[in-house]
C-alpha cells in the first residue's frame, strides 16, 4: 500500500517538530507536520520561553536595594510592562520563525490548520484534505485546566498573563505546584501583590520537603501571602477586580484570579478513541516504553503522553521514536534521573529521589546544609539557601541531590550528569571545591545530617 507520507505528525512543538525534522534530514522519511496554532508549541510561545523572560525581568526589583548595599548610588523604578510585553511578543515571533524554517530547510511540508485521524493510516485536515501516512505521530500537548464551580469564567490560566493589557495591583493564584509558585514569584518581583491558595498542607508537592519548606520561607518573606489548606468556593464580579469566597472563610477581592490547577493533554475531538487508541483518565495518550500506542502505526510523545512533561523528555521521546520507527534502532525512552528545575526566587534544582522517597526504598544517608550565602550576607539580606545529598548506604550511590539557590537550575545541569553516571558520595568528596562560591558546599559536605 501506498501512501502520501512516511510519518505525519500532528502538533508542532518542540516534540514534534524534533522528530519531524530528524526523520525528514537523517532517514530521509517523506515526513509532513499540521499545527493548528502556533509553532513552538507550549514552551515556546505559552510556557518555558516566555515565562523564563518574566523570571528575568521580575529580577531586577530587588537588584537596587542589593547595589546600595554594595556601594552603587541607584534608585528603584517602575516596571514597564507594555514595553516588556512588545518585546517579549517579538521574541517570541522569531522564534516561531526559526521553528518553521527548520521544518522547511528539513525538507516537511507542514499545514497550518488541525489535524485529527481518521483512521490508522489517514488524518483529515480542517482545510478539508486528507492525508495518508504509513506511521502517525501525535504531539498535541496540553493545556491548563480550571475546575467547575460558581464564576469560574472569571479565572484566567498561565496562557493569558502574557497577553494582559496592564498588569493587576494585587492577584489571587489558586494552585500549590510549580507553574503557581513560579507565577507567584514572577508577578510579586513586577510589583503585584500576590496571595497564593493552596489546598494541601505546603506548595509543591512531590520535591523534597526540606527543600519545598525552604523556598516557601522565603517567598513568604519576599512578601507573597501563601495560605495553604485553602480553596476556592465561589467568586463574583467586583467593580474593582473579582471576590473571592474560600473554604478558610475569608472573603477578598483581587485584582485578577489565576488558577494554575493542573494540565490535561489535548485529546479532546482528535478522533483517537475511535480507531483504538487507548486513553487513560485524564485524557492522556497510552504508550509502551517505545512510545507506541494500541493501533501499531499511531505513536504519541510529549505532554499528550502524560508521563514526565518537560519539553527536553518530549524531544527525547522525539528522538527515540525516530531510532525506533526511522532508523531500525529499538530505543525505549529513558525517564530516569532526570534533572528539573523550579524558577522560584530562589530556584529549586533537583534529580533523583526525594528524601521522602528514598527513605521508604533503603537505608539512606542524608547530607544537607543551609546557610546565608556571601552575596546575600554582605547585603544584609536573610535570604538562605541549600544543598542536599542523598545517599544510599548500601552502595554509596548519590540517590538525589537537590539546591534551593540563585541560579539552581543551572547547577543542577552538571550535578545531574554525575548522578546520571552513578555517581557515589565519595565522587562528590574527592572532587575540589571551586571557591568562593555557593556549590562548592556540594562537594564539602563530610558528615551526615541524620540517616534513616
Amino acid at each position: 500500500m501506498s501512501f502520501d507520507y512516511d510519518l505525519f505528525v500532528i502538533g508542532g512543538g518542540s516534540g514534534g517538530v524534533r522528530a519531524a525534522r530528524v526523520a525528514a534530514s537523517e532517514a530521509n522519511a517523506k515526513v509532513a507536520l499540521a499545527e493548528e496554532d502556533r509553532y513552538g508549541g507550549t514552551c515556546v510561545i505559552r510556557g518555558c520561553v516566555p515565562k523564563k523572560l518574566m523570571v528575568f525581568a521580575s529580577s531586577f526589583r530587588r537588584m537596587a536595594e542589593e547595589g546600595r548595599a554594595y556601594g552603587w548610588d541607584m534608585s528603584e523604578g517602575a516596571f514597564d510592562w507594555p514595553g516588556f510585553r512588545g518585546k517579549l511578543h517579538a521574541e517570541l515571533d522569531r522564534l516561531e520563525g526559526i521553528y518553521r524554517k527548520l521544518l522547511a530547510n528539513a525538507g516537511v511540508e507542514t499545514f497550518d490548520a488541525r489535524a485529527t485521524v481518521k483512521d490508522a493510516h489517514t488524518v483529515r485536515l480542517s482545510t478539508g484534505e486528507e492525508k495518508t501516512a504509513k506511521h502517525i505521530l501525535v504531539a498535541v500537548g496540553g493545556h491548563p485546566v480550571v475546575p467547575e464551580f460558581p464564576g469560574a469564567e472569571l479565572a484566567i490560566t498561565s496562557n493569558d498573563l502574557f497577553h494582559l493589557d496592564t498588569l493587576p495591583k494585587s492577584i489571587l493564584i489558586v494552585g500549590g505546584g510549580y507553574i503557581a509558585c513560579e507565577f507567584a514569584c514572577v508577578l510579586n518581583g513586577l510589583g503585584v501583590e500576590v496571595t497564593q491558595y493552596y489546598r494541601g498542607e505546603q506548595i509543591l508537592r512531590g520535591f523534597d520537603g526540606e527543600a519545598r519548606g525552604l523556598v516557601a520561607t522565603e517567598m513568604q518573606q519576599q512578601g507573597i501571602e501563601i495560605c495553604t489548606g485553602t480553596n476556592v468556593l465561589e467568586m463574583s464580579r467586583e467593580d474593582c477586580g473579582v471576590r473571592v469566597k474560600a473554604t478558610n472563610g475569608d472573603e477578598r477581592v483581587f485584582g485578577m484570579v489565576l488558577f494554575a490547577t493542573g494540565r490535561d493533554p489535548n485529546t479532546k475531538g482528535l478522533g483517537l478513541e475511535e480507531v483504538g487508541v487507548k486513553i487513560g483518565r485524564r485524557g492522556e495518550v497510552e504508550v509502551d516504553e517505545y512510545s507506541q500506542t494500541a493501533v501499531p502505526s499511531i505513536y504519541a510523545i510529549g505532554d499528550v503522553t502524560n508521563r514526565v512533561n518537560l519539553t527536553p523528555v518530549a524531544i527525547r521521546e522525539g528522538m527515540a521514536f525516530v531510532e525506533t520507527v526511522f532508523k531500525a534502532n529499538p530505543t525505549p525512552v529513558d525517564h530516569d534521573l532526570i534533572p528539573s528545575a523550579v524558577f522560584t526566587q530562589p530556584e529549586i534544582g533537583t534529580v533523583g529521589m526525594s528524601e521522602e522517597a528514598a527513605r521508604e526504598s533503603e537505608p539512606v544517608e542524608i547530607y544537607s546544609t543551609s546557610f546565608r550565602p556571601m552575596r546575600s550576607s554582605f547585603a544584609g539580606s536573610p535570604e538562605r539557601v541549600m544543598m542536599k545529598l542523598i545517599i544510599s548506604q548500601a552502595t554509596r550511590k548519590v540517590l538525589g541531590c537537590h539546591i534551593v539557590a540563585p541560579e539552581a537550575g543551572e547547577m543542577i545541569q552538571l550535578a545531574g550528569i554525575a548522578v546520571k553516571m552513578g555517581a557515589t558520595k565519595e565522587d562528590f568528596d574527592r572532587t575540589v571545591a571551586v571557591h568562593p562560591t555557593m556549590s562548592e558546599e556540594i562537594v564539602t559536605m563530610r558528615q551526615p545530617a541524620r540517616t534513616a
